[in-house]
């Protein structure tokens, strides 16, 4: 991993402040709620917390799993907070959000991974605040087909679930978990939508990284596979080195050439795409609920 390529300018985001980004990090610190904004330290930190909005991470700030990528800390996680899904709601009250995105550290160490963890959130959510939007960003249960299916019935509008890096490099970068498993799990969410004829769908989503090393073909197989599995949104960004210790960063992918992914990805039938250098995984998430209503191929 030598020669790596230094950061370009349209990697370059501004520093965090203004109203909204202070309200939100006192109601954080006041709660003792995590952010996967500040743990993973996403680039668009500022931009979100700016425009109020943020996405919570439960479960603890502390992952069992240590991928080659992420800055999440890895070790013994501790034992869930009970009042945590009260906390999360009234922290949403008081910030004044409308749309809500949850997502959680792998907890390998619960026996169902936190499903029900994250079920109880989104029904403390939907009683407490009914119209707010709410999407979680779940791990992979280790393929717990109850697990998934206690998180769906909770009816989220969203359920996203990241693949991260293409085929190729999932082994490497992602050594706990499984590219199939990861990949059936979203088969199951368009399984479910299918059994649930006449309700309103849940919306599949996922996301993955560029700048591993990953080629060409490696991209449109993953995009292959995804648009089989039945995901119709997608967001898709480029990965930074958080840290020496990680994965390096081979290839810095310019704008335009998320753009053309993006436009390959339209005509593969995926109805929501956010594509760009600086897009992580709740960038912009309100605005898949419209793309995917709008489109015939919304489940």
């Amino acid at each position: 991993m030598d020669n790596i390529p230094r950061k370009p300018e349209w990697l370059k985001t501004r520093l965090p402040g203004g109203t909204a980004y202070r309200k939100i990090q006192a109601a954080l610190n006041r709660t003792g709620l995590h952010t996967i904004c500040r743990e993973a330290r996403c680039p668009n930190l500022a931009e979100c917390f700016g425009e109020g909005t943020a996405t919570f991470l439960i479960l603890g700030n502390i992952c069992t799993r240590n991928c080659l990528y992420c800055n999440v800390p890895y070790g013994i996680p501790g034992k869930p907070d009970s009042d945590e899904p009260l906390k999360l709601a009234e922290t949403v009250r008081t910030v004044g959000l409308n749309y809500v995105v949850i997502t959680s550290v792998t907890r390998d160490d619960l026996p169902d991974g936190g499903a029900s963890f994250f079920a109880q959130c989104i029904g403390t959510i939907r009683k407490e605040l009914p119209d707010c939007g709410v999407e979680v960003l779940i791990p992979d249960f280790r393929g717990n087909d109850d697990a998934l299916r206690r998180v769906l019935e909770s009816r989220p509008d969203v359920l996203n679930h990241n693949m991260e890096v293409v085929p190729a490099f999932f082994k490497k970068l992602r050594p706990g978990g499984n590219y199939q498993t990861s990949l059936k799990l979203l088969e199951n969410i368009k399984s479910f939508n299918e059994a649930k004829a006449g309700q309103v769908p849940v919306i599949s989503k996922s996301g993955f990284m560029l700048g591993f090393g990953e080629s060409e073909e490696d991209i449109s197989i993953l995009l292959s596979d995804l648009a089989s599995a039945g995901c119709r949104s997608i967001t898709i960004g480029q990965y930074q080195q958080p840290t020496r210790s990680h994965w390096s960063v081979v290839k810095y992918y310019r704008p335009e050439e998320f753009e053309a992914i993006k436009a390959r990805a339209y005509e593969m039938g995926f109805s929501h795409i956010e594509s760009g250098p600086l897009v992580r995984s709740s960038y912009r998430a309100a605005s898949t609920l419209y793309s995917c209503w709008i489109s015939k191929n919304h489940i």
